[in-house]
């Protein structure tokens, strides 16, 4: 099992962008990052290999997130810009033992979650 700890997040305007972190505490495989709006299911944002060369992206993702890890430090960022109130939403990161794209969307293939950090983008 792996403790993830989640950091960033905060209110902002449409067209910011925002930094979210997620630290693990040792070395992780495939993270991934979900988010969940109020009163909405949980859905995949983006998902990172465990040697960071592979990445996939939900199409609302796709052009404006970018996934990235630093494997230095076990940590693995999610850079959101031009930012929408459509964005708005509780994030999650994710960590699974294998990198499948089909099926990171997949929230059962998940083992470990991180705490959730909060985004909220103002109009």
């Amino acid at each position: 099992q792996v403790q993830l700890r989640q950091s960033g997040g905060g209110l902002v305007q449409a067209g910011d962008s925002l930094r979210l972190s997620c630290a693990a505490s040792r070395r992780t495989y495939a993270v991934s990052w979900f988010r969940q709006a109020p009163g909405k299911e949980r859905q995949f944002v983006a998902t990172i290999s465990g040697s960071g060369d592979m990445t996939h992206y939900a199409d609302s993702a796709k052009g404006r997130f970018s996934i990235s890890r630093d494997s230095a430090n076990n940590t693995v960022y999610l850079q959101m810009n031009i930012l929408k109130p459509e964005d708005t939403a509780v994030y999650y990161c994710a960590a699974r033992p294998t990198y499948y794209s089909k099926t990171a969307s997949d929230r059962r293939t998940y083992s470990d979650w991180g705490q959730g950090t909060q985004v909220t983008v103002s109009s």
